[in-house]
């Protein structure tokens, strides 16, 4: 039974009338009869009750063109279906993000703009490590990945959407340096609260840090930036936070910029290379901001 011959006794059994059905479906009228034919044949059951005039319904016509308007209304949304999906109108999203993105990339903001453009498409978020992400990326789990910039990874293609400044931040009451900046040494011997291991911006400071042959004393070790801020401003600790954390910080924290060092941290969102990416994946994309 093939949907043609479905498509072909539907429209006769709704006309009761095989040369109308034919020419509604541009068909010869004898290709239409044949049809008609082969799916009785096939089914063993008499579909129609044929006059000079009209045909009508027999039992087993009447109980086939249920089943059949059925069918074919299936396969109409199956293929509306896929291709929503096609052009990125329907379907699933994953998505995954370090935590403290940068302020001004407001990933819920840049979430809720997206959804109101393809309502269809599901979109469920993760945040997780950088080292988790990219595991995650890799294995399919997630389409889409905002993280710090890495080391090149087969598979694995980016681009940059961000990159700020990292500046050093304390408390109002801290009296531990003089001037506008401090250079990268001058933070041996004061104590830091940071991220976790590979959290945050935490890689990136440690990753500075080694190469300066320097080390630094983390005392405190949080999950989230909010906790950071906190402790920092009570006066236990120094951080290295974005510019634009530290701005918005500016009536509780001072800040610091720190000298004859690169302390860029780099935001790159990162998608499976050598796949076919999908269309809700490339409109996503569309709605990300330029580079900073």
């Amino acid at each position: 039974m093939e949907l043609r011959q479905l498509h072909h006794f539907v429209a006769a059994a709704r006309m009761e009338h095989f040369t109308r059905a034919a020419r509604k479906l541009n068909i010869a009228q004898s290709a239409l009869s044949a049809s008609i034919r082969s799916l009785e044949e096939e089914l063993s059951a008499q579909l129609f009750l044929r006059t000079t005039r009209r045909v009508r319904l027999t039992a087993a016509g009447r109980t086939l063109l249920s089943k059949a308007e059925k069918v074919l209304f299936s396969v109409e949304e199956a293929r509306e279906a896929v291709h929503a999906v096609e052009q990125g109108e329907a379907g699933r999203l994953t998505i995954g993000s370090v935590q403290s993105l940068p302020a001004f990339l407001q990933l819920p903001s840049i979430l809720a703009k997206f959804h109101a453009l393809y309502s269809k498409v599901e979109i469920s978020l993760l945040q997780a490590s950088a080292l988790n992400l990219l595991d995650k990326l890799e294995r399919g789990d997630l389409d889409i990945a905002f993280l710090p910039a890495f080391e090149a990874r087969r598979g694995v293609e980016t681009k940059m959407i961000a990159c700020e400044e990292l500046v050093l931040v304390c408390s109002r009451s801290a009296v531990l340096f003089s001037g506008h900046d401090v250079r990268l040494h001058d933070l041996c011997a004061v104590p830091f609260v940071d991220f976790e291991t590979d959290l945050g911006t935490r890689t990136l400071i440690d990753r500075v840090f080694a190469r300066a042959l320097m080390d630094r004393r983390v005392i405190f070790e949080v999950s989230d930036l909010e906790t950071l801020l906190n402790l920092v401003e009570q006066g236990l600790g120094v951080a290295l936070v974005p510019y634009s954390v530290a701005h918005s910080r500016r009536d509780t924290l001072k800040s610091y910029a720190v000298s004859n060092v690169d302390l860029c941290w780099e935001i790159v969102v990162a998608t499976r290379a050598n796949t076919s990416r999908t269309a809700s994946i490339a409109r996503f994309l569309d709605q990300m901001p330029t580079d900073r």
